[in-house]
Parts: structure tokens; sequence; C-alpha cells
């Protein structure tokens, strides 16, 4: 039987460190990306696709804001989207043209993709989730009398957005059943659209941004996935992170790795999410989960570097 396997991209790996985030080398990355999966679907792994969305929401946000004196302003929902189907077009060319040149003859299909989030969920009273550029003080502080929440980094400020928790994923029954058709899926991008249940009424859309890593762990809930592979900009995760006493986590329990968290030993904004995920899919009754950079993917996958999850 095929193993199946969701592949969560980090947005921020489609923007390297020191570029600015021209199309040309989120398509260079993108490419780049490509290089793991088709090696798992060259050893018959069903895949799933999800990548994050910081950079290039954050990228949209402010263009509406920048022409909003010309066109009207489309709020953060939509953003969320078409930043999903943007994100989404780059990694179906670019696995489409890869496959082929691997004479790999599969569909792979862009999914945009529901999320029901608790309507009563306290990020969506208390925004705490950074997107988009970094800006000075003084633009900051324009910002903020415009009505935009923004919060103070190291390098400098950022707008701050609700990130509530996901829920289920409104079309996991439908992604499951391409899955079985052998058809790949990119799904869930940017953590998906969060929508919330209103009776009498259906689904409406939230102005808020999903973490996309745990949004790729419900994702792997709902497709039966086997492994959580989480590609970012870091090869492992490390205990004492960015100081002289950082240990890198090579092969983790999961009884150990929630002790780890319970300490607060995971920045929230940082790995966090990414623990978390990891937490709920072993939970849940997933077999692993692996951690790396996007450029070691496959080898990762193979034990041969990354960090490794396992349930005992």
């Amino acid at each position: 039987m095929k193993k199946r396997a969701v592949i969560a991209l980090g947005g921020n790996a489609l923007i390297k460190k020191g570029q600015k985030g021209t199309i040309y080398e989120q398509f260079a990355n993108t490419r780049e990306s490509c290089r793991s999966i088709v090696q798992m679907v060259k050893e018959e792994w069903d895949v799933v696709i999800t990548h994050g969305n910081g950079p290039q929401v954050g990228a949209l946000v402010l263009q509406n804001q920048k022409a909003k004196d010309i066109t009207p302003e489309m709020p953060l929902g939509i953003c969320v989207a078409e930043s999903e189907g943007l994100i989404g077009y780059m990694i179906q060319q670019c696995l489409l043209n890869a496959l082929k040149r691997e004479h790999i003859d599969k569909a792979v299909i862009a999914f945009i993709t529901q999320v029901i989030v608790d309507p009563n969920d306290p990020s969506l009273t208390n925004p705490t989730k950074p997107i988009g550029p970094y800006y000075r003080e003084d633009e900051a502080f324009t910002m903020l009398k415009q009505g935009y929440k923004m919060t103070r980094l190291p390098r400098g400020w950022r707008m701050v957005v609700p990130s509530p928790d996901p829920v289920r994923i409104v079309e996991g029954e439908i992604i499951r059943k391409m899955l079985d058709d052998d058809i790949i899926v990119i799904a869930s991008g940017g953590g998906g659209m969060p929508v919330i249940e209103k009776e009498g009424w259906g689904l409406d859309g939230l102005e808020a941004v999903i973490d996309k890593d745990l949004a790729a762990e419900r994702l792997a809930e709902a497709v039966g996935a086997q492994v959580l592979l989480i590609l970012t900009d870091i090869e492992k995760v490390y205990l004492h992170y960015n100081t002289p006493k950082q240990i890198p986590l090579r092969k983790v329990t999961y009884n150990d790795l929630k002790e780890y968290y319970l300490s607060s030993e995971f920045p929230p904004g940082n790995m966090g999410p990414k623990i978390l995920a990891a937490l709920r899919f072993l939970e849940f009754g997933g077999e692993r989960v692996i951690i790396s950079n996007i450029e070691q993917g496959w080898e990762a996958l193979q034990g041969k570097t990354g960090t490794e999850i396992i349930r005992a």
C-alpha cells in the first residue's frame, strides 16, 4: 500500500533571506523545493502539498494600502485567498514541469481551501500573528493611527493579525478522494481561508490568517497521512536555539517533545506552531513528523538529516 504524506513548505523558504521577493526569485525557489517532492512521487508516495504565505500576503496587504485611492482596498481574507492562488500556481507549474522531465505523467491541482475555526477563538480579539514587511518606527506610528495593529520586533515593526486555531478542513473529503485517484493536490495554502459556520446561513469568511503548520496537521488528519513533513529554513529543531547552548534534536519521542514544549522551549511565533502540529499529528495517530530545511526534504525523509519525531 502506498504511503501518504502532507508536505508543508514554509512561506519564508520561498523568499530566502536577503531576497526582495520578486516573482523570479520565488519561481526559482519553488523549482528548488520541487526536488524532494519529485523524489517522493518516484518512490510511490501519495503527496499533498501545503505552504505558508506570510511574506506574500503581507505584500498583498501593503499593495492594497498603497493603491486604495485608486482602486477599492481588498480585506485581509481576500488577500489570503489571492496568496493561496498565486503560490499554488507557482508550485503547480513548477512541479508539473519537474515531473515531466522525469517522464512521470501525473495530474497536479491547486485547490482553494476553506478551514473551519471557532468563532469564539481568543485570537480574533487579540491579534498576534505578524505578517508582511518590517516598518520603521515613524511608518508604524502612522499605521497605528490608521487603525492597524502593530508590534515591535527586533528587526522593526510589523502588522499583526488574528490567527485562530484551525478546527477542520472543509474540503478534506474531496482532497482525500483526489489523492485516491492518484492526483497530487496543493491545498490549504497559507493555512487556508478561515471561515466560521453560521446557523441558517452557512460559511462566512474572517479577516484572519491561520498558521500554516497547524492547518497542515488538520489536512494530514483529513487525508489519512502517515507522515507530516515540515520544510522550513533550518535543518533541524534545536533546544536553546540561537544561544551558545543550542542542541540539535536528531530523533525525539512524543513524550520528550511534549515536555520541551510545555516548558516553553519553542517560541510561539517561530518553532512553537510546528512543534504543536507535530504533537497533534502523533496524538491523532500519525506515524512520524519530520522537520528540516526545504533543500533537504528528501534526505530528511530518509533519515539522513533533519529532526524526526516519533510516537515512542
